[in-house]
């Protein structure tokens, strides 16, 4: 990336070892911990956070494995909308990294890497771990899967890089940064030339809009009799605006996988989850005498477009979104709206208003501005074996366990589920069934006669941009969710954490639960064990596949957990849900896991990705 720090209006007189500096500008812009292993060549910056820890600035968690690390920043970053930092040492340290750091880039989620390397005298000499560009060229390798990576090759470069990182990492398109910082320059003392204040002025995010873009998205609202929207994953801090925004014109509106958790899921005009484990009703209300469709945050990727359905990717369709990226997906869109959604959406807001005001029409007027609740069973969400979320069968169904999640944690929990058919389980069944919730929109109060009265949400701000429930899209690793629930609940250690996750994914990273255990988090690990890789098992089934390479030995994970000093529970049945002392739980300065053994045979919500592959075979 291109560009300088402000030039700086006086001589510095103070230096600060390189290790210290970087440290510094964490506190600066709000970064309370950094995630990684240490060793050697990183050693410097991890002293520099045992002084920072000592005196209430960032402290350093210690991850198991650095993957694991990468994934706890990317948690941190989406639950708390700081910058997610993660570090390592050099070579096989760096190169752990790059599955959670590709899984960051490709999930847009804001995220500095730190890397460390052998000192600057000792490149091409086949030094330990060597991996600069006379070695293991991880710089280049992070190249293809951050926003921005270089390696520091000069003290007087540190300053600099390491302002143009923090900048890239905070600007649209977000995603990862990583810089590669040789041991020698960490311990070099540097002048620090930009203060705090100038340091958060140049991350601030910008609020530009296309005003003619607006004003003609504007024209296509009035004109259009059905507006129906699909909010996407990016919408997170614009949540409120769209909720005005769909009350105000009656829309119904749809999520892709990645946002069911914004949105409340009682609204009387949400539809359901349109893409990979979504509802017919979504489907639905996309093809039913839809004028005007509003694809709003979203990649438009397989799972986020219905595997590239037609209908969405049609001429009814305008497409919203800050970045050029995502817009590049929708070339045959009527139209293309880019800006920072929130602005988009308020700026309609008030030339709505404004042409409410012009018409004489008061707030709240029947004509303008109110929702009636469709009372047509067939405008709910329409589940897949509705039935089975209510199966008293032992080994405990998958539904029935989504339903069982639901009912026994508060409002406040944040749900994270894990790729494979953990993902597929929670997207399709799982939901928040208290009312008064405090993380996602509330439902808007309903008149004597049935019909919404949209409520002013113009100037509130949601701080919880990623809501109550984080799955993946596109780039989407196995093991993701148990490290992004420790770093969710380091972020936000007064909410209840529940990882769903798969017997292969916590074989895989399950090591991670005694970080929350050291930490002292409230983390609850809910394994499927079904002693099987679940989605390669079906997915076979399915295709006609041989059925290889997908059992899994008969693990007692609740006997692991208690291994570990950790509490564990072995759930059989629904009955086996209401002997558990949630309460204690709870409050418990630690995590818990529960040990569900789920009926194997029960196939999850997956055809649309079975869609995908049968075409890919044709």
């Amino acid at each position: 990336m291109g560009g300088s720090i402000p030039a700086y209006t006086g001589p510095s007189t103070d230096t600060v070892e390189g290790a210290a500096l970087i440290v510094s500008y964490f506190q600066a812009i709000g970064v309370e911990y950094v995630f990684g292993v240490p060793g050697g060549a990183i050693e410097p910056l991890y002293n520099a956070l045992a002084v920072s820890s000592r005196n209430g600035g960032p402290k350093p968690v210690l991850a198991r494995h650095e993957a694991g690390a990468a994934f706890m920043a990317d948690g941190y970053a989406r639950e708390t909308g700081r910058l997610g930092v993660c570090v390592a040492t050099s070579g096989p340290g760096a190169t752990n990294l790059l599955t959670g750091v590709a899984c960051a880039y490709d999930n847009s989620v804001p995220l500095l890497a730190i890397t460390g390397q052998p000192s600057l005298p000792l490149f091409g000499k086949r030094a330990l771990q060597e991996s600069a560009c006379t070695g293991v060229n991880t710089v280049g390798m992070f190249r293809h899967c951050t926003r921005y990576s270089t390696l520091v090759s000069h003290a007087d470069q540190l300053e600099n890089k390491l302002v143009n990182a923090l900048m890239r990492a905070s600007q649209l398109p977000h995603g990862p940064v990583h810089l590669s910082i040789p041991v020698d320059l960490l311990r070099t003392q540097v002048e620090q030339r930009l203060s705090p204040q100038s340091l958060k002025a140049l991350m601030a995010k910008p609020s530009m809009i296309d005003e003619d873009a607006v004003r003609s998205l504007f024209q296509l609202v009035q004109k259009s009799s059905k507006t129906v929207l699909i909010i996407g994953g990016g919408c997170g801090e614009a949540i409120d605006a769209l909720m005005h925004f769909a009350e105000m014109t009656d829309s119904s509106f749809v999520t892709t996988p990645d946002a069911k958790g914004l949105v409340h899921p009682h609204h009387p005009l949400y539809r359901g989850v349109f893409g990979f484990a979504g509802h017919v009703s979504a489907q639905k209300a996309l093809r039913d005498n839809v004028d005007l469709v509003l694809a709003v945050g979203t990649s438009l990727g397989e799972w986020t477009s219905g595997a590239w359905s037609d209908s969405v990717l049609n001429q009814r369709m305008v497409h919203i979104d800050a970045t050029d990226e995502h817009l590049l997906r929708s070339p045959m869109a009527r139209q293309h709206v880019r800006g920072r959604i929130r602005t988009v959406f308020e700026r309609l807001l008030d030339m709505m208003h404004i042409e409410q005001a012009s018409l004489g029409l008061p707030w709240g007027n029947a004509d303008m501005g109110r929702v009636r609740i469709a009372a047509n069973a067939a405008d709910k969400v329409h589940l897949n074996e509705p039935h089975k979320v209510h199966a008293e069968e032992t080994p405990i169904k998958p539904q029935r366990l989504m339903t069982e999640l639901s009912k026994h944690f508060p409002p406040t929990t944040r749900f994270v589920a894990d790729a494979g058919n953990s993902t597929a389980w929670a997207i399709h069944y799982l939901e928040l069934r208290n009312r008064r919730m405090g993380l996602v929109p509330a439902v808007a109060p309903v008149n004597a006669e049935g019909e919404i009265v949209p409520q002013q949400r113009r100037g509130e701000r949601r701080q919880d941009h990623a809501g109550w429930l984080r799955v993946l899209m596109d780039f989407a690793p196995m093991g993701w969710a148990i490290g992004a629930a420790v770093g969710i609940a380091r972020g936000k250690p007064d909410c209840p954490v529940v990882c769903i996750t798969g017997d292969g994914s916590y074989l895989m990273n399950g090591q991670e639960i005694t970080v929350a255990a050291q930490e002292g988090l409230n983390v609850v690990f809910v394994i499927l064990n079904d002693a099987a890789l679940g989605m390669v098992k079906h997915g076979q089934r399915l295709a006609g596949a041989e059925q290889v390479a997908f059992e899994l030995p008969q693990i007692n994970y609740a006997a692991m957990a208690h291994a570990m000093g950790i509490a564990g529970h072995v759930i059989e049945s629904p009955e086996d849900f209401d002997k558990l002392d949630m309460e204690a739980i709870l409050k418990r300065k630690g995590p818990t896991l529960l040990d569900i053994r789920i009926d194997g045979e029960e196939v999850p919500p997956m055809s649309l990705r079975m869609q995908t592959l049968d075409s890919i075979q044709d």
